[in-house]
């Protein structure tokens, strides 16, 4: 079994310039070419791909992948921010948003699920990618507030300090 994983943050998206998004699947703003070549500088020759299920990150796994199987986990979608899903952060009401900002591991959005509770299905996925029989070091397309939520799982931060992760488009973090 692996040891080594790498969590990749997808490429910047179209549609979501001052939106709340997480399991909305907006697709990507460039085409994935474009960013290839840099991550894959930052990856092991060989490797085993998982990825989301959400399109932003599937189709740089399968760029990344070239001829092999792109394994796909649903724990590996970003944080489901239900009915806030799509609004314009400005339109959220105040007393939610506030109410987040209190208890950011936490509050539930309304539809939707806690930060919390998408740490313990990222580590789940996490669990079950290392389980995978393979000699390859595994590489997970994913995003912001998956990579967050096992950076500080690994870290054992409180949540207070989650927020100080900040993944960028394209990053590459090694757990």
């Amino acid at each position: 079994m692996s040891a080594r994983i790498f969590l990749v943050r997808h490429p910047a998206i179209a549609g979501g310039e001052g939106r709340c998004y997480g399991a909305l699947d907006l697709p990507l703003a460039a085409p994935v070419g474009d960013s290839t070549a840099k991550i894959r500088a930052r990856l092991p020759p060989r490797f085993q791909i998982w990825s989301s299920p959400l399109q932003r990150c599937r189709a740089l796994a399968e760029t990344l992948a070239e001829s092999s199987e792109v394994h796909i986990h649903p724990g590996l979608r970003e944080m489901n921010f239900g009915a806030w899903e799509g609004l314009l952060w400005a339109d959220i009401p105040r007393a939610e948003l506030d109410a987040w900002a209190a208890d950011i591991a936490g509050f539930q959005p309304p539809g939707g699920e806690s930060a919390r509770a998408m740490q313990a299905r990222a580590l789940t996925a996490l669990r079950e990618i290392r389980a995978t029989p393979s000699t390859l070091p595994q590489v997970c397309v994913t995003h912001a507030g998956v990579i967050r939520a096992l950076l500080a799982a690994k870290h054992e931060l409180p949540p207070a300090e989650w927020l100080n992760i900040r993944p960028d488009y394209g990053e590459v973090a090694r757990l």
